[in-house]
């Protein structure tokens, strides 16, 4: 959460997803009766070092980092809140002083702290021991978060073994000292939410939420024969498709291959964050795949659908609605779909929190795309429109030109383009009206350790379609860079044109 969106959580009033607490140097006697409150209903913020009336008290500086550790620790801990919902409280120093952020969810299952299990409303946290009332969380959960059905012979050996060592590394990676790194996989399964237990009728397994992120394709399509996500480019033919990825396997191996066919066929532009030079087009769609993963209603034959056409991306999914039309930022309240695999994407570093996919795309859209705005549709089905640059940008970097940064390096291919011997310059080849950082040159290169290629290979070379590359011939061409040599086109390809 930016420091923004903090400071406008200072401006409100408690309410059933608000809550100030004073921590000085330890943490609130009643803190886990609120988490457990607003997990077992529509989730919420809690802001530690802020009294009642919103005036930031502070943490103590030694104590900061103590109050962070037992936060995690106690959460991964049945004994304090069963089942376990692991979560990582942020720092933020405001007026000087420390203050702790935790985003809690609603999660998809009835949670105890102490044995007993607490309800959130306006007026804060109540106990519930009423049977009755208790009964109807279970079944509200049961009813809104299809993520939850158990199936009984869904057994550990029906996961693929090889996804537990990506996911011990992505976590890793992400949280060195992270609790779920010192448990066995069936542990880790455990502590995620992955294996229920039912109260109501005593019966445990793991659930639809399992089979989706850990299974084998063969169980995740006996489970859901409808599941897939179906990635289509509609550029050049808008009838059928350019190229096409059929996406059935389970949710993590997904992720990375929907990301692969967006640097495929989307181009990137690079953009300075303080002191860091971040890809757009990384940050941008890591949110924007993600989302679509995390919040489908998978029960639904609705297809997922992730479509590339001229100057937008849309995609389309099913969806539990909790709102219709447009999803303006200053009054978003983020709702998981599927809190369950949410939290396990947020683990391994994917998704960094719970509404972080509409906040961030709105602030890397806008440097993609010149006043370039996205667009989050709810309803029925939920869609995103995502605007993309067009090939004249000259900051673009498309896969396989980018030397430095992008798919094909031409020194590390064994041509070293400066000392070599085939300099461009040195080649003779007139760069003058050119540019020295242009697309253009980019595009010489490529011809020059490729000759006699035709348009279509360079253009699975570059990474350009066909009809913008198509034009930056016809430019080359008439500046007398390169010309076509051949007897016919099939035949035939392109040179450098080189001086005397």
């Amino acid at each position: 959460m930016s420091i923004e969106s903090v400071n406008r959580l200072l401006n409100k009033t408690e309410d059933i997803r608000l809550e100030f607490k004073e921590a000085k140097n330890s943490l609130p006697a009643n803190l886990f009766e609120s988490i457990c409150a607003m997990l077992n209903r529509d989730g919420g913020d809690i802001l530690l070092g802020v009294n009642d009336s919103a005036t930031i008290i502070g943490i103590e500086e030694e104590h900061l980092e103590k109050l962070i550790t037992n936060i995690v620790n106690l959460s991964n801990n049945p004994q304090k809140i069963d089942p376990p919902f692991i979560l990582f409280p942020k720092k933020y120093k405001i007026q000087h002083k420390n203050i702790l952020h935790i985003q809690i969810p609603a999660s998809s299952q009835v949670h105890k702290t102490t044995n007993e299990v607490f309800d959130r409303s306006n007026d804060g946290d109540f106990k519930v021991t009423n049977p009755a009332q208790i009964a109807d969380l279970y079944n509200r959960k049961r009813n809104h978060f299809t993520e939850n059905t158990m199936y009984p012979y869904l057994k550990f050996s029906d996961f693929k073994a090889e996804l537990f060592p990506k996911i011990h590394n992505l976590i890793r990676s992400n949280n060195p000292t992270h609790p779920w790194l010192a448990l066995t996989y069936e542990q880790m399964l455990e502590k995620a939410g992955l294996w229920r237990f039912d109260y109501q009728t005593g019966k445990s397994a793991y659930t639809l939420a399992a089979a989706l992120l850990l299974g084998k394709d063969e169980v995740i399509q006996q489970i859901l024969p409808h599941y897939k996500i179906d990635a289509i480019v509609r550029i050049k033919d808008k009838f059928r498709y350019d190229d096409r990825l059929y996406i059935q396997t389970n949710l993590i191996e997904a992720f990375e291959q929907l990301m692969g066919f967006v640097e495929k066929h989307l181009p990137d532009k690079f953009h300075q964050l303080g002191e860091q030079r971040i890809s757009l087009r990384a940050h941008i769609f890591r949110e924007i795949v993600a989302n679509i993963i995390v919040h489908r209603e998978y029960t639904n034959a609705y297809p997922c659908t992730f479509v590339i056409n001229n100057g937008k991306v849309e995609t389309e999914n099913a969806n539990i609605s909790n709102g219709n039309g447009n999803i303006e930022i200053d009054h978003f309240v983020p709702f998981p779909k599927n809190p369950t695999i949410a939290k396990f994407f947020i683990q391994l570093g994917r998704v960094d929190e719970l509404g972080s996919g509409v906040l961030n795309t709105h602030k890397f859209v806008k440097e993609y795309v010149e006043e370039g705005k996205p667009l989050f549709i709810e309803g029925n089905t939920f869609k995103v429109i995502i605007p993309i640059p067009d090939d004249e940008d000259e900051n673009l970097i498309f896969e396989g030109v980018n030397n430095e940064n992008e798919g094909v390096n031409l020194e590390n291919e064994g041509v070293n383009l400066e000392n070599g011997g085939v300099n461009l310059e040195n080649e003779g080849v007139n760069l003058e009206n050119v540019g020295a950082n242009s697309k253009l040159v980019q595009i010489l290169k490529i011809i020059q350790v490729n000759e006699g290629k035709r348009i279509p290979e360079y253009s699975q070379l570059a990474k350009i379609n066909i009809k913008s590359l198509e034009r930056y011939f016809k430019i080359l061409r008439d500046q007398g860079l390169i010309e076509f040599r051949g007897e016919a086109p099939k035949t035939g390809g392109y040179y450098l044109i080189k001086k005397d």
